[in-house]
């Protein structure tokens, strides 16, 4: 049962599917979409407090202007789907489950976490910046030899 009535997360998860931010909302679609897709992977661990609010979501707003971006990008909402929400964090391996939080996967693996502790007392540019650094760092694509 979700923590929430789904007419109150709705614009919570507009707000990342309106940037091609695919939502994730079952244990299978996060495996199909997480084992299956070569390069790199963003995956947004999607919540419905303040600091996703006023922090996370319009710091991923901000980032995803980046010219370099994650190859795909995913979503998950904790508190409305858990069983799709743990699946994602098995992902995050080695990490405790953070909500909200953004990792970067690149072929499977976890190469990048921002938790919700480097989310909750910073402003959406600063969050922004640490996420285009990562996106330039991990999802550039090699120099051709």
């Amino acid at each position: 049962m979700p923590m929430y009535p789904e007419i109150m997360v709705i614009p919570m998860r507009e707000e990342l599917t309106r940037l091609g931010i695919e939502e994730l909302r079952t244990p299978e679609e996060v495996d199909q979409a997480l084992k299956n897709s070569p390069g790199t992977t963003m995956v947004v661990v999607n919540s419905i407090c303040g600091c996703a609010a006023g922090r996370m979501r319009p710091a991923v707003r901000i980032a995803m202007q980046n010219s370099t971006r994650p190859d795909h990008a995913y979503s998950v909402f904790a508190g409305q789907e858990k069983e799709a929400t743990e699946r994602a964090r098995g992902y995050f391996t080695g990490q405790p489950p953070s909500s909200p939080s953004i990792g970067i996967l690149r072929d499977g693996q976890l190469v990048y976490l921002m938790p919700r502790s480097d989310i909750e007392r910073r402003e959406a540019p600063a969050i922004a910046a640490d996420l285009k650094a990562a996106f330039d760092k991990f999802c550039g694509k090699p120099a051709a030899v």
